[in-house]
């Protein structure tokens, strides 16, 4: 297994691995993003996230898509927007590198923690990151406000 920064020609592999997590999460319809929107958001002339791989001879098998926020109260984070593991690549402890390399690059960048939600009824990636003594916080409710295009 080889962990690496993603690049642009990973685009069409990384919008797999999002495809199967909608699929996984049963919310394919919710997909509204493209390849080609990845591409300009991630590698353009301002990206707005960042992504590490993991490739198994040569095919990436799983995915960290982060970005940075920036807490009053905290200072820089590093927001994990999700953490892909190809299903037939999974229990092969290919999620705690990337968990543990998106971490190094919380720490390489000067954050002062990292964040990410996990939906409640998702037991196996609870007790995942229960292992990285998680704090889970309660009383939040997350607020999503769509615009129409």
């Amino acid at each position: 297994m080889t962990i690496r920064k993603g690049t642009p020609a990973d685009v069409p592999q990384l919008f797999e691995l999002v495809q199967e997590l909608a699929l996984y999460e049963k919310a394919p319809h919710e997909v509204t993003n493209t390849p080609e929107q990845m591409l300009k958001d991630g590698f353009g002339d301002n990206p707005l996230f960042g992504v590490l791989v993991a490739e198994i001879e040569n095919k990436i098998v799983a995915m960290s898509l982060y970005y940075y926020r920036y807490s009053t109260w905290k200072g820089k984070r590093l927001y994990l927007e999700d953490i892909i593991v190809n299903e037939s690549f999974r229990g092969r402890g290919l999620g705690k590198a990337l968990f543990d390399a998106t971490i190094a690059e919380g720490r390489k960048t000067d954050c002062t923690g990292m964040m990410w939600q996990v939906l409640d009824w998702n037991e196996p990636a609870i007790q995942f990151y229960k292992q990285f003594n998680t704090r889970f916080d309660t009383g939040w409710w997350n607020c999503h406000l769509d615009f129409d295009k």
